[in-house]
């Protein structure tokens, strides 16, 4: 595992992280970005944690994030690894601003969209159109793979981070299958200090992606493949 730390606490790249903390306490006092307010535990929760996906991002890749809320895992992410573009696309007006003010003062290459995955997977300017789609927290992996997958291109990876990921894996087979991706690894680490483990779940898009999904209407979640 890369020494992350040394990044995130030290030289150009950790005065990013200081700055992107900054921002982060600010407009979390308006919009209720996060639970974890603490600049110690945000290193270990939100940074770190972010960090550990990246093995998984290739060089140069274009993503897509859906559901941003606060910029994890994207913004640590670009800081960390400034050959990766992100468009983060996020629902709620409001983190939106957050996010386009993080965007433009840590200087990241990354664009912000107000809307819905579901929506935005059956627009042709966005499906199946990224090398890597990612996503921290969102739903539950079989309901998360509907939103993610149309928007990655064939060859490319779905990254999804999870806690304890073993009963959703196994939950998300079908959906997989459905959707054209196949489980390439499933890696857990723990975070230190005792702060919980961390599954980073990668799968690889093996085929287009059939044109009925994502379906909307919330099916995705009423109703998971």
């Amino acid at each position: 595992m890369k020494d992350y730390f040394a990044g995130i606490g030290g030289g150009q790249t950790g005065e990013k992280f200081s700055a992107f903390y900054a921002l982060l306490s600010e407009y979390n006092q308006k919009f209720n970005l996060t639970r974890i307010t603490g600049r110690e535990e945000c290193d270990v929760k939100h940074f770190y944690d972010s960090l550990l996906g990246e093995p998984y991002f290739p060089q140069g890749a274009a993503c897509l994030e859906v559901g941003s809320g606060g910029g994890f895992p994207s913004v640590p992410l670009m800081i960390w690894r400034p050959d990766l573009s992100f468009t983060l696309v996020e629902s709620v007006g409001k983190k939106c601003s957050f996010l386009e003010k993080a965007v433009s003062e840590l200087g990241l290459n990354a664009r912000v969209v107000n809307g819905r995955a579901e929506e935005l997977a059956r627009d042709a300017n966005y499906r199946e159109k990224f090398g890597v789609c990612c996503a921290r927290a969102v739903a539950r992996l079989n309901t998360l793979s509907e939103y993610c997958v149309p928007f990655v291109k064939t060859g490319g990876v779905f990254v999804a981070y999870k806690g304890d990921a073993a009963e959703e894996i196994e939950e998300a087979a079908n959906a997989f299958r459905v959707l054209g991706v196949r489980l390439q690894s499933a890696e857990t680490f723990e975070l230190p200090g005792g702060a919980g483990s961390r599954t980073i779940v990668v799968a690889e898009k093996v085929r287009p992606t059939p044109a009925a999904y994502p379906r909307g209407r919330g099916k995705e979640r009423s109703k998971p493949l």
